[in-house]
Formats: structure tokens, sequence, C-alpha cells
């Protein structure tokens, strides 16, 4: 090894890492260390120099030390992972470790080298990022499932409440309008009037209380309201929609059943307002304790989401909806070639899914 480099000049070599550096000979043995490593282990470098990792580190670690290096040796490929060991200070500490093979004149692997960095706050930020996410993520359950709620309620009131006065209203016009004598031709076209305003405020207060919570989705499941919703979008639009259940005998729970209904709604939009599309089709199947929906339209694609912040907000909801449960949602477009979304949804409610920092 001492062919390569004057011990001297490694050392200096070393010494200018600011994190732990070493070389080893193919035995694994130490034949160089910098300053830095004899800091976190406490030693002299005469107490480390022709040693192994066994001899002066505690097993645990000296076993995943003597693993690395030999599986550097044997592939000849550099090697890299996160480690916890403790520090100088007693405390728990994250290192991200580097070893490469070390190669003579003739290509022959000679040793290994390594580099050990100290990334103990990056870790701690990274901890704080996901917890904080998964915080903003239970905040957006709650504010989800509060606004369901919400809507629900207020659809109610308006369906039971509200609707009943005006049905009334309108049922006491129609007696009044029959008792008018022909002699009250100034009067009765104004109660005609009433009573067209009547109709046309019943089925506004009626399409307002479904577009917030169509109440069927409670009393008759989703099945129901998703035919629902896709007739109803159908005769509003020049959408052809092909709609397939698999099972129509099943009940999902509350949670299940908003999420899906959501994001087939929030779809279907997306393809009204930004797609041009003329055919749609939705499948719903069941596998493996799972509900998954795909919805697939002919249309244009998506638009850049910068150009679109409500289909691009939309989009978001979706996901959140199905990340709630622990299920999840895919999105698939090429310009002019149509957009698939798939969502799974467990019928058993999970931890939602955690995120993993890359």
């Amino acid at each position: 090894m001492k062919s390569l480099d004057t011990q001297q000049q490694q050392r200096a070599l070393l010494d200018n890492i600011p994190d732990m550096a070493w070389l080893k000979d193919r035995d694994c043995r130490y034949l160089a260390v910098n300053t830095a490593y004899l800091r976190v282990l406490g030693l002299s470098e005469k107490d480390v120099l022709g040693k192994m990792p066994s001899e002066i580190w505690p097993p645990e670690i000296a076993e995943v030390y003597l693993r690395t290096d030999r599986a550097v040796l044997k592939s000849g490929r550099r090697r890299r992972y996160e480690e916890s060991r403790r520090g100088p200070d007693g405390e728990p500490r994250w290192f991200e470790t580097i070893k490469s093979p070390i190669r003579d004149d003739s290509g022959h692997i000679i040793g290994t080298v390594g580099i050990s960095r100290d990334i103990s706050e990056r870790k701690a930020a990274e901890d704080e990022l996901v917890a904080s996410r998964t915080q903003l993520r239970a905040l957006s359950h709650y504010l989800q499932t509060v606004r369901e709620e919400e809507r629900a309620h207020i659809a109610r009131e308006l369906h039971d409440e509200l609707g009943q006065t005006l049905t009334a209203m309108k049922m006491d016009l129609v007696w009044l309008r029959e008792r008018l004598s022909a002699d009250n031709g100034a009067l009765k076209p104004r109660v005609e009037r009433l009573v067209g305003l009547a109709d046309r405020s019943v089925t506004d207060l009626q399409r307002i209380a479904s577009d917030l919570r169509p109440l069927m989705l409670d009393e008759l499941g989703l099945v129901s309201a998703v035919h629902w919703l896709t007739d109803t979008i159908a005769g509003q639009s020049n959408l052809n929609i092909n709609l397939s259940f698999d099972r129509e005998d099943l009940t999902y729970g509350p949670e299940v059943s908003t999420a899906a209904f959501r994001i087939v709604q929030e779809a279907l939009t997306n393809i009204v307002r930004h797609s041009g599309a003329r055919h749609v089709t939705i499948t719903a199947r069941h596998a493996e304790d799972e509900l998954h929906i795909e919805i697939v339209d002919d249309g244009c694609g998506l638009p850049p989401t910068a150009a679109s912040p409500r289909l691009h907000h939309g989009l978001l909801g979706m996901h959140e909806r199905a990340n709630m449960l622990g299920g999840s949602v895919a999105v698939e477009s090429a310009p002019g070639g149509g957009t698939r979304v798939r969502a799974s949804l467990p019928l058993k409610q999970r931890p939602a899914a955690q995120e993993v920092l890359p």
C-alpha cells in the first residue's frame, strides 16, 4: 500500500477532509485514518493502524463495517449506506458512509477507501418535515370530514326545510290560481308567474342540495349515487358515459363512499370543463379488499397544471381523498391521447400512505 503514497502524504491528505476518512487493506485492516476519525473513536493513531474494525468498534458496528468492506472487495463497486451510531457525546448520530475499492496499476483490488459524514441535522430536518406533512394530512382529513358533514347538514336542511316550504307555497299558489275567476284578469297572470317561480326555485334548490351532497349517497349508497351522477352529467353535456360495477350488491362505509363519489365527480367535472371528450368509460372492480375505479376519456389530455389552477387543485383533492384511506390515485395523460384516472380505495381503512423523502 505504501507504494501508492507515503504514510505522511496519506495522513496530510486525509486530515484535509473534515469528515471521517480512512484506508484499509484487503484484510480490512486500517492503513490510515484522519484526525476526524480518531476524534470520534477517542483513540490515538497507533491504537488504530493495523487493527480490524472488530478490535476497535463495538461488535454490532464492527459486523456492519466488515460486511460492507467485504462486499466492496468482492464486487469492486462503490457502496453507499446510512448508519446510526453514538457520537463522541454519547448521543445517537446519523452518518452517511461511502466505501470504494482501491486498485493497483494492474486493476487488482488492493484495499478500500471510505468516508463517513455526519448527517444528523439533515435527518432531523427530514423527520421534522415528514412529521409536519403527516400533521398536515391529518388536518386535511379532518377538514374534509368536517366539510362533508357540513355539506350533508346544509343539503338536508335545504331539502327538508326550505324544500317543504317552497312546495307548500306552490300548492297554495296552484289552489289560488284554480279559484281565480275570469274577472281577475290582471291577477291571474301574476299568480301563474309565481307558480313558475316556485317550480324553478324547487328545481334550483334540489340541484344546489345535490351539488352539496346528494342525499341518495347516504340513503341509497355509492352505486345509486354514481349512477345518478353519470346520468345527470350525461344529460347536461354531450358526454356518452358508460358505467359498470362488477358488484352492485355491496354496501360501503361512509368514508369509502364519499371518497369514491367525490373522485368520480371531480374526474367527470374535469372532463366536461377541460377535455372536449365525447366518450367516457367508468369501471368499478373489486379485488383483495379494495375498490378499483378507472375513468377513461377520449379527450385532448391534461393541460399544464400552471395553466389551470382549478384542475391542479382538483387532482390534488383526489389524491388526498384516496390517501386518507390508505389508497392511491394515478393519472395518466398524453396530448391528444385522452386521460386515464385510476383510484384504489381499501374497503377496510388502513393508515394513510406515509411519505418517504428521496
